[in-house]
């Protein structure tokens, strides 16, 4: 199935902590097939906070939506993520952003992610990997979601691009 997973980080190396959580989610028995850019991205929704790196990976798996959860929980919380403030800093964050054409609603878990639509973080390095996959509920591509996005924060890519590169674990 195809899962695009968004990454983010805002304490202590963040460009080490995204490769590292990729390189964890290949461990972890994940095949990641393209990884975006790296972005530096204002933070939304706490103000205050260093600004974080985001990145969007596709990968494949034969993993539930709960066993991913529940992997990419573990996977933040082996690389010493905390409990702390909504938006708040973070040494890893991994979000669900879709999953083939699932659309599942739980405590624990929304797929497609429940403010994707809203998040320029989000659908920025997504687009770049995938303007042509659509949003299960929406019914829109990425590349018309972000067109459309109402936020205006700013999303800056550093370093090259990934997009039209196999990710081979050694980048």
């Amino acid at each position: 199935m195809r899962i695009f997973l968004g990454l983010g980080s805002n304490l202590g190396d963040s460009a080490a902590n995204l490769a590292e959580a990729v390189e964890r989610l290949g461990r972890k028995g994940l095949r990641v097939i393209r990884a975006s850019s790296i972005y530096k991205t204002e933070p939304v929704g706490l103000k205050g906070q260093p600004w974080f790196l985001n990145q969007v990976v596709e990968v494949e798996t034969d993993f539930s939506p709960a066993r991913l959860l529940k992997t990419a929980k573990s996977i933040e919380r082996g690389m010493g993520r905390k409990p702390g403030p909504k938006n708040g800093p973070r040494t890893i964050d991994i979000d669900i952003l879709m999953a083939g054409d699932i659309v599942l609603k739980t405590a624990d878990l929304e797929i497609p992610h429940a403010r994707m639509a809203e998040r320029r973080f989000v659908l920025v390095p997504l687009a770049e990997i995938a303007p042509a996959a659509v949003h299960s509920l929406k019914k829109k591509t990425t590349k018309t979601l972000l067109r459309n996005c109402p936020d205006r924060s700013k999303v800056i890519r550093i370093g090259l691009s990934g997009s039209e590169r196999k990710y081979s674990g050694r980048d």
